[in-house]
């Protein structure tokens, strides 16, 4: 009340423009009001004045209750929000602890003193109170948002106000428990195939037949059992699993020893099946999570099968198993059908581009000149898209070898030719890889990734093109050539057939890949030969073809005096100032392999382009792919390699024995299972 009549406050009161601007105005009119009045008649002047005085009487009165009222609610509501925040601070369930720039605690509230056992941590540093919570906080002293911590056996929200020293702390364990429980209780489905049934089963009686379907159904049904899953039979070879993931999570911890169990056990009766799991999950939708399910076993198989893949929504795709070399399982049934849908493909461009990996060799050159024959044979141009600049001597000297032949040389382009000539109704076919990061023309994959068709033998990867219009690939066969020559059975005979150099260039892949027809050298592999030899291979121009010049023989064998053996591992690295050629590196690996008691070899080199690459070899008891899988690359399981690029030499060195390291750790915690 004293404050109303008080100068100060009025004077706080004039300093408002509103305020002032009204009090001028009235006061303006009331002045006229009073002279008008005086001057018209001294009555009604005297009128005006009194009137304007009960007014201005009320209107004090007025704002002195208002006033006064009004500041009573203010100290009562300002009395109130200290208590509140007084009382929250003390009693909310949010845990505060106050520090000073010296990490000194200066206060913490009565929730957070119930995690100290009541002990006074006031003066003490926070890393001399609990040395577990200072290294959270240093950890997340940068976050913008709260974090999920685990501390004293309870999971918090924790937040660091790293200018005001406050950490603030909620226990959610309850909450967390809950998303735990949810996440475990979703729906996870597997598709489960049977790589090599159709095949196994052609040649049983009726009797053996069912019994190897009543085995292999009853071992799956019991492994579903054990494990809490909905198994259902959908065909003779193909199952359908369904279970929580919780469940999932105990099957990836024992790594699926269902693919042994069957393998073992039907291998002992001369029976042997392997099984491809595609499995997903993380999905609300069941049509999507079927379709995810259908793409991982696709997946499995592409990359030789005996093995499951897992992939949820937004995680990494995960494998397990793929232990055992894949079988030969082709049919000309198939091989029939590809070269059937190639030639309506052919038919429905104007023309077609092959093109190899990066520095290419014999099997990928030899499988372009397969694919422009049997373009030509169907009358369609096809080019030929080879980088003169990343070629080794073998390749150099098949190039040479094409001025003999005017047709094929005239059809050899660069990458460069290959964006001026190609149109949206234009075919690209990738042979022996299916990978953009090593294709020799990334630009006309780009332009054409729509019209694309690829032919391989290597085991299907994750970075696999999206939308291909045909995809052969093949991880049984020996190499891309082997798979291209069974295609001419089925071609048009009024065309021209192979000639002397394009027989050669592909009968020269076929040698090279299988190592002179001992790896991975199949029935199909020695009927493939015999065609291309009957059509008119060269043996004297594959010897040719196959020849080193003296650098690279040299700069081999001085890879190979580098080798670290490390029991039966054998480790080569190069110097990290040389530069080696990745065909001269490929033969190291293979060379060391013939050394006694070498099961795997890893031969580490720098190529010109800067890249550290390994060639990594195996006799087969030790999967190469899935170590080199594991460093950024891929291949087969004896037989894979890795690019990487912004490391050293010693660098990737020390990252491939830790990885080694790790895959001895695994097996050995295998065996302890078993």
């Amino acid at each position: 009340m004293r404050d109303f009549f008080s100068r100060e406050y009025w004077r706080e009161l004039f300093k408002q423009p509103a305020v002032r601007w009204n009090f001028i105005y009235i006061l303006i009119l009331t002045i006229l009001s009073l002279v008008l009045g005086f001057y018209i008649n001294w009555l009604l002047g005297a009128m005006i004045l009194l009137v304007t005085l009960l007014g201005s009487q009320l209107s004090i009165n007025r704002l002195r209750t208002i006033v006064v009222d009004a500041h009573e609610y203010l100290a009562d509501l300002t009395y109130q929000i200290e208590q509140g925040q007084q009382e929250a601070l003390l009693e909310m369930p949010l845990g505060m602890i106050l520090m000073n720039k010296q990490g000194e605690i200066q206060w913490i509230n009565p929730y957070m003193a119930k995690y100290f056992d009541l002990k006074i941590v006031v003066g003490k540093k926070l890393k001399d109170v609990d040395s577990e919570l200072a290294k959270l906080e240093n950890e997340h002293r940068n976050d913008k948002a709260p974090a999920i911590v685990t501390w004293q056996d309870r999971q918090f929200e924790f937040l660091v106000q790293k200018d005001n020293h406050v950490i603030y702390m909620m226990d959610v364990t309850n909450y967390e428990e809950i998303s735990k429980r949810y996440k475990q209780q979703q729906i996870f489905l597997g598709n489960i195939y049977l790589d090599n049934y159709v095949e196994l089963t052609q040649g049983m009686s009726d009797s053996d037949v069912s019994n190897l379907h009543n085995y292999v159904t009853s071992e799956i049904s019991k492994w579903a059992v054990e494990n809490h899953l909905l198994m259902k039979v959908i065909d003779d070879d193909n199952y359908l699993i369904i279970g929580h993931q919780i469940s999932l999570k105990r099957l990836e911890e024992k790594k699926f020893k269902i693919l042994d169990i069957i393998r073992e056990n039907t291998s002992k009766q001369n029976s042997p099946v392997t099984l491809s799991v595609g499995i997903a999950y993380g999905e609300n939708d069941l049509i999507k999570l079927a379709d995810t399910a259908q793409n991982n076993l696709d997946l499995a198989l592409g990359r030789g099968g005996d093995q499951v893949v897992v992939r949820g929504h937004g995680s990494e795709t995960r494998f397990y198993g793929g232990k055992t070399n894949p079988m030969e399982k082709r049919t000309r049934v198939r091989a029939r059908m590809i070269s059937q849908a190639l030639q309506e493909l052919m038919a429905q461009a104007d023309q077609l581009f092959v093109m190899g990996h990066k520095n290419p060799d014999m099997d990928s050159l030899g499988a372009c000149l397969g694919i422009r024959r049997i373009a030509a044979m169907n009358n369609r141009e096809c080019w030929i898209v080879v980088d003169d600049e990343q070629t080794h001597s073998d390749i150099q000297r098949l190039l040479k070898q094409m001025d003999n032949y005017q047709e094929i040389k005239e059809h050899v382009i660069t990458p460069e030719e290959a964006l001026e000539k190609v149109t949206p109704n234009s075919l690209l076919v990738m042979v022996d890889h299916a990978k953009k990061g090593i294709t020799i023309a990334p630009e006309l994959y780009e332009r054409l990734q729509n019209r694309l068709v690829i032919i391989d033998h290597h085991r299907r990867g994750e970075e696999f093109p999206e939308n291909p219009l045909l995809v052969y690939i093949e991880p049984y066969a020996s190499s891309t050539c082997e798979l291209i020559t069974e295609m001419f059975e089925y071609q048009p005979r009024e065309g021209k057939g192979l000639n002397k150099l394009e027989t050669t260039a592909m009968l020269t892949g076929i040698q090279i890949d299988t190592k002179s027809f001992t790896k991975s050298a199949g029935t199909r592999t020695f009927d493939a030969a015999s065609y291309l030899r009957s059509a008119g291979a060269d043996g004297m121009m594959i010897q040719m073809f196959m020849k080193e010049n003296a650098d690279s023989f040299m700069k081999r064998n001085h890879l190979i005096s580098r080798a670290e053996l490390n029991d039966s591992i054998a480790i080569c690295a190069g110097e990290d100032n040389q530069i080696y050629d990745p065909v001269t590196a490929a033969q190291a690996a293979d060379m060391l392999l013939q050394v006694n008691g070498i099961e795997a070899s890893f031969v580490i080199t720098k190529r010109a382009d800067g890249m550290v690459c390994i060639s990594a070899r195996s006799m087969g008891d030790v999967n190469v792919q899935l170590i080199m899988e594991k460093m950024g690359g891929g291949g087969h399981l004896a037989n894979a390699a890795t690019q990487i690029k912004g490391a050293t030499i010693p660098e990737v060195k020390q990252t491939l024995i830790d990885q080694l390291n790790k895959t001895e750790d695994d097996s050995s915690e295998e065996t302890t299972e078993e």
